[in-house]
This record gives C-alpha cells, structure tokens and sequence, in this order.
C-alpha cells in the first residue's frame, strides 16, 4: 500500500511553476522513473519572447523528450509536454490541447490557472496537481479547482522555495493533500508509477 494512498486510475500529472521553479522541475524531470506511464502537463512561466533554448534545457536532464505541443494535438500517455512562449495551454476534452493567444492571466501567458483548471475539467479524480516555486499567485485557483473536483494535490513545502509566493496562495485557499520538498515530490512519482506496474 502506498504510504501517499494511491490507486492506478490516474490519467494525467499537470505541474505549475514560476519563479524558482526550474531547477525542480530539471529535478523532476530527471529522476523520474523510465515509462512512467502517465503523460506530465507542464505550464511554466518563462519569457514571452524567447522561444528557443528552455524545452532544450529541460529535456538535457529528462529521462523523456520534453515537448511543445501543437493546436489539437493528442496527449500520449508517458509524453512531457510544456506550455509553449506566450501561449495558454489548455487540456480539452477528447484528450487534446488547444492553444490560445488570449489576454494574459495572472499577469501570464502561459497562465498556470488555466491549464489546471482545464485539466481538473477534463480528468477530474483522475488528476494529480503539483505547484512549485513562484512569485504570483497565479496556479492557486488552478489548484483548488482540481480539488474541487477530487484531483489529488501536492504544493512545493514553502520553506524549500526560492520564492514561495506561489504554494502559499494555493495553500489559502484550497485544501491541499501534500506539502513536499522536490526530492519527496520525486518520492511520490516513483510510488504513482509502481501503482502501474
């Protein structure tokens, strides 16, 4: 029995972060287990206008390509896919993103509170949400959503964060089922992938 009481009908990790957030999510990303088999859903805040140079940083380090999905694409399971620059990323449902150049969120595009939410949409209990370091409080409305709709949560612990603006918010205003440090939100995806085993 896993110690973070999981089961194996999750469909989908989504993950938010802003600043501070990189290098645990290159942490992540790195030590996740070889076929983990559960597409990750990633909206990380980065700059609008350089498009080049993140997706590669990231994948350097990853076990799994990391990819910029296109308009319409279907999300695979065991696939990484990333926001693209100045791009909302949302998850629809038939199990396909769609990309959108709508007014910023929170101060962003891509916003973390979008692709959350429409992820809690589309999976509802089938989704696990993780928030990382970052300086708005952008992701926090993402986060309740999911649990809203019985999505299982995790917040990056507050005291680990370069900036811990970020998890606070969500932690104002949802209930959140796990406070990790980035090794322990490792811990936990090596579990969910035994659960598939």
């Amino acid at each position: 029995m896993s110690k973070y009481n999981l089961n194996n009908s999750y469909k989908a990790v989504v993950i938010g972060g802003s600043a501070g957030s990189f290098q645990g999510m290159v942490k992540i990303l790195s030590q996740l287990p070889k076929g983990f088999p559960l597409p990750i859903i990633m909206c990380l805040h980065r700059l609008k206008h350089v498009r080049n140079g993140f997706v590669e940083a990231l994948s350097i380090k990853s076990v799994v390509q990391v990819m910029e999905p296109h308009d319409k694409e279907s999300i695979k399971k065991g696939a990484v896919y990333l926001a693209p620059a100045n791009y909302h990323m949302s998850v629809e449902l038939g199990n396909h993103f769609a990309l959108s150049t709508e007014e910023m969120v929170n101060n962003s595009r891509p916003a973390i509170d979008i692709t959350l939410g429409t992820s809690a949409f589309v999976y509802k209990d089938k989704l696990v949400g993780i928030l990382l370091s970052g300086a708005n409080r952008d992701g926090a409305l993402g986060m309740k959503q999911i649990h809203d709709r019985g999505g299982l949560t995790i917040v990056q612990d507050p005291a680990e964060c370069m900036i811990d603006t970020m998890p606070r918010a969500a932690l104002a205003v949802t209930k959140i089922d796990h406070v990790l440090k980035v090794d322990q939100i490792v811990e936990f995806l090596k579990e969910l992938d035994k659960q598939y085993r």
